[in-house]
């Protein structure tokens, strides 16, 4: 290229400018390239002269691009290209690249001209894509680690839940153990002590005309026995149905005969002047497991019986028909206060009402456990110092 006179500034701007700048005429002619816009497109020194604007575009631009270019000289104002679209040159090669492109229009005594700025966008448009890339990694990463996160958090409050219960069943089983340990030694240490001190009083009285206190100590002793037994049975049922060792039978029984049956066995049990009335209607013929059934009831009377005071009545109905067997255990005891019902099917839970009588707190625990291995329900009407009345529903097995 021939020295070039750059007193005039803007033709040291032209021809030095990293920018490619192209003077082109209302026809799309390129007028004038400078050396920046010849290395962009990879031309030859001075060969972009001469050749139309098209020649520089890719050829699916080629249709629309004249009616740009006239709209363009129709707005003869300056303005940038391709904002919120992607635009491309063509290089000489065939090859495309991205381009950035600032249009100004003049005019002078020759014609319309528009003069182009044109900046190769590569590197940038690379670094965006590198950066979109890069991004789109960093999201997928950052949603497989918040995964990772949740699902770690999920099987922490797994693991926190699982401790939680095993706490509270340790908590339970302690509670439990402690309450156990208060009502069996109490418990026992009663009927254990009314039978030392009767055995010492049976041993004095040899005499023939004292077999009467004897008896009477006698009869204590037994009594102190029952409780023991009532206690130790009480414990051996529950341990049996948390173990799940209890089997249940179904066969075909008289209803009568079994009502009978639990009525002469509680018939010991009962304090002075105490009475049962028993009554049954309906069917006779029932199928479900009797033993369990006999358990149930020998429960509740024993609980009315311990429960009423001397000369009170106690009331055992049973009704069959194709709906069930209902079974009705009625007391004129304590009853139950009203702010501890919930609490009545609770092991070991006895009523702030229940005073001295004995008892493990287990035997409504136990009755309803049965209930439920039966299919059953069990509910209760009570009103403290009038009495209580238990109903037992169980279907046919």
């Amino acid at each position: 290229m021939g020295e070039r006179d750059f007193s005039d500034p803007s033709e040291g701007i032209f021809m030095y400018t990293t920018e490619g700048i192209f003077i082109v005429d209302q026809d799309g002619m390129i007028i004038r390239a400078n050396p920046s816009a010849e290395k962009i497109f990879g031309y030859p020194e001075n060969t972009l002269a001469g050749r139309r604007i098209e020649d520089l575009i890719p050829k699916r631009y080629h249709k629309s691009h004249p009616n740009h270019r006239k709209s363009f000289h129709g707005e003869s104002q300056a303005r940038s290209m391709g904002l919120g679209r992607d635009l491309y040159g063509l290089r000489l090669d065939g090859s495309e690249f991205p381009v950035e492109i600032s249009l100004s229009p003049f005019s002078n005594s020759t014609g319309n001209f528009v003069i182009a700025f044109v900046i190769d966008i590569s590197v940038r448009k690379e670094a965006e894509l590198k950066l979109i890339a890069y991004k789109d990694e960093l999201e997928k990463k950052v949603e497989e680690r918040t995964l990772d996160l949740r699902s770690t958090i999920e099987s922490l409050e797994t693991i926190k839940n699982d401790l939680d219960d095993a706490l509270k069943r340790e908590q339970e089983l302690g509670s439990m153990k402690s309450r156990f340990v208060s009502i069996a030694s109490h418990e026992f240490r009663t009927p254990l002590a009314t039978i030392l001190s009767s055995l010492s009083l049976v041993e004095k009285y040899g005499n023939l005309n004292e077999i009467e206190k004897r008896d009477r100590h006698i009869q204590r002793i037994k009594s102190a026995v029952r409780n023991l037994t009532e206690i130790l049975n009480d414990f051996l049922s529950l341990n049996r149905l948390e173990e799940g060792k209890v089997v249940i039978s179904s066969e075909t029984f008289e209803v009568d005969i079994l009502m009978e049956e639990v009525y002469n066995q509680v018939l010991p049990l009962l304090k002075k002047d105490q009475t049962i009335v028993r009554q049954h209607t309906g069917s006779l013929r029932f199928k479900s497991d009797p033993r369990l059934i006999t358990n149930i009831l020998l429960n509740l009377l024993s609980n009315a019986i311990k429960f009423s005071a001397n000369g009170k009545t106690i009331r055992l109905s049973s009704h069959l028909d194709d709906k069930g067997l209902v079974l009705k255990v009625k007391d004129e005891g304590i009853g139950i206060p009203a702010g501890e019902r919930k609490r009545v099917f609770e092991r070991f839970y006895r009523m702030s009402n229940a005073g001295e009588i004995q008892g493990t707190g287990l035997g409504l625990s136990i009755v309803s456990h049965y209930v439920t291995l039966l299919n059953g329900t069990i509910s209760f009407e009570s009103t403290e110092n009038v009495g209580t009345e238990f109903t037992v529903v169980l279907p046919e097995s």
